[in-house]
């Protein structure tokens, strides 16, 4: 059961896709892509985080299929994408260009979320002019921009060098992670989500996360602990909301704080009371309605009868 990659019962069980593909990013590396929902319905295109994988959108993608395009990818060395000697913002950029480029049509646009390290990906994306020719509007889930390590609460003291040194030794840790046991599941609660989060929830962040390679956290983690992405939020110029809960360690609200004040145009900060890190999986209708308000302000659709 510890291999188990995701739950495969109740909400959190992801969907079988419509079908799958593989995009080709810049440097030649693969990524596993799903598409859910009806051709020619509004495309959602769904980025999620650090130690994670499509599966943990399972949520937001069975609830937005019935009416929209939703095509979910794995970031490269997560879930079923191969893992790449590349590890960068540059490459996160690079692969969202190329998801979009392969699940898109020319000029066709979309509403794109990204969840903590996906979010992050679509910072590094905002000047990319593969990805202006298709962001409609963007919803940024519990991430930041810059200081990452330095702003995290995981560890339970005041702010500090002590405090940043002993952050960057447990987010890059290069142990593994073991099998999902009731410690493994408290530890990883206590960290990235809110006290009130139902077991079932804890259960399906747990099995997702000790799916990640530890060699593939372990390099992502250096990654993020050096990021600095300020200036792609000054860029990014579409219509942005952004989501936080008010219990999250690892990118904390005056994070999303700071990204709506520096976002050119965003469309309003919601921060959820006792939520955690994980906003899709712990407030799973919200993100969704969030998605769906992006969607019916900033994309037009063109029905059969019009065209």
């Amino acid at each position: 059961m510890s291999r188990l990659l995701h739950v495969d019962s109740g909400p959190y069980a992801p969907p079988a896709p419509a079908r799958e593909l593989t995009a080709v990013s810049a440097d030649g590396a693969r990524l596993h892509v799903e598409i859910h929902g009806p051709d020619g319905a509004p495309a959602v295109v769904l980025a999620h985080g650090w130690t994670c994988s499509t599966a943990f959108w399972a949520a937001q993608i069975r609830e937005l299929a019935a009416d929209h395009r939703v095509i979910a990818y794995d970031q490269r060395g997560h879930g079923r994408s191969p893992a790449s000697p590349a590890c960068s913002a540059e490459a996160l950029a690079d692969d969202l260009e190329a998801v979009l480029e392969a699940t898109l049509a020319p000029g066709e646009q979309a509403v794109i979320a990204g969840h903590s390290m996906g979010g992050m990906t679509v910072m590094a994306a905002a000047e990319r002019a593969g990805f202006r020719a298709h962001a409609a509007a963007v919803l940024l889930c519990s991430t930041g921009s810059s200081q990452l390590v330095a702003a995290s609460t995981v560890v339970p003291i005041r702010a500090g060098r002590p405090r940043t040194w002993l952050t960057r030794r447990i987010l890059g840790s290069r142990a593994p992670l073991g099998p999902v046991t009731p410690l493994a599941r408290r530890i990883l609660k206590y960290a990235t989500m809110g006290a009130g989060s139902a077991p079932h929830m804890v259960e399906a962040c747990a099995r997702i996360v000790h799916a990640c390679p530890r060699k593939v956290r372990h390099s992502w983690s250096q990654v993020l602990d050096l990021l600095d992405l300020d200036h792609g939020v000054r860029e990014l110029r579409v219509p942005t909301a952004v989501v936080v809960g008010t219990a999250d360690r690892l990118t904390p609200p005056a994070q999303a704080r700071a990204l709506a004040a520096a976002l050119p145009q965003c469309t309003g900060l919601t921060e959820l009371p006792g939520v955690g890190h994980m906003t899709p999986i712990e407030a799973p209708g919200l993100v969704g309605e969030r998605i769906r308000e992006l969607v019916h302000a900033h994309i037009q659709v063109v029905s059969e009868e019009s065209a």
